[in-house]
């Protein structure tokens, strides 16, 4: 059974809206068409693809774990960070800089491809991928 690519992942954040936010006004992404499910919840595109995943709070039901309103948001379990690919990584500096996010940034050995790293308002962390000019 191959894999296709990586369709989506789902965050479900402390805070729906600042999370909702972050991905749109710090990193760009669209929020754009969901279905009408029961529970609060956003869908934020790249490129057309339907990449983020937000979801709020759900109700139990058959099939369906809820963490229940004792949630830990201390770290996010085995997931270290998503990557994406990106463009323009002079303007994803201004943009970074002028709201204050904190960034790290690197250039790979022996590609000469820039890296950002950041953190969505959860530490979720994010890498942004430049290809060398």
């Amino acid at each position: 059974m191959p894999l296709g690519g990586l369709q989506h992942y789902t965050i479900e954040p402390q805070d729906l809206e600042r999370t909702k936010e972050f991905y749109c006004e710090v990193l760009g992404l669209e929020n754009g068409d969901r279905p009408p499910l029961d529970f609060p919840g956003y869908w934020l595109y790249s490129g057309g693809q339907a990449t983020v995943h937000l979801m709020g709070t759900r109700k139990p039901r058959d099939g369906i774990v809820v963490r229940g309103t004792a949630k830990k948001y201390e770290d996010t379990g085995r997931l270290d960070h998503i990557a994406f690919a990106a463009t323009d990584v002079d303007g994803v500096r201004k943009r970074l800089q002028a709201k204050n996010v904190t960034y790290r940034e690197q250039i790979v050995p022996r590609t000469g491809d820039t890296q950002i790293f950041l953190y969505d308002p959860d530490g979720v962390g994010v890498e942004l991928n430049f290809p060398k000019s």
